[in-house]
């Protein structure tokens, strides 16, 4: 169960980066370097605590559910944070997405 936590973690690490990669679009001098540095530091513990988790849990099951909690994470800051479209199509992918996260959790 722990390793599960580190993993979700490390997706939510992946979220953090992607939203510290938004936040420095347009940005210049020590702004940028700011949130540039805050991406690096995400990256990194997120791939830190992958790495953790793997060594437990098949990386089959573990790979596919870190990218997933990324990308339904950046979807949903991309919404909610950086106002970008919430379409039908993209609402209905991410539901996808998330029933396939929870499908194989619900296997392994």
């Amino acid at each position: 169960m722990l390793n599960w936590i580190i993993l979700i973690l490390a997706g939510l690490c992946e979220v953090g980066f992607t939203y510290c990669l938004g936040r420095s679009k347009g940005l210049v001098g020590l702004e940028w370097w700011g949130w540039i540095g805050a991406f690096a530091a995400f990256y990194v513990l997120s791939a830190v605590l992958l790495a953790k988790a793997t060594q437990t849990l098949p990386l089959s099951v573990a790979y596919p559910v870190w990218t997933g909690i990324g990308a339904v994470g950046a979807l949903l800051v991309g919404i909610f944070v950086f106002h970008e479209p919430a379409s039908f199509w993209r609402l209905f992918f991410l539901t996808m997405l998330i029933t396939s996260i929870i499908g194989l959790k619900t296997i392994s």
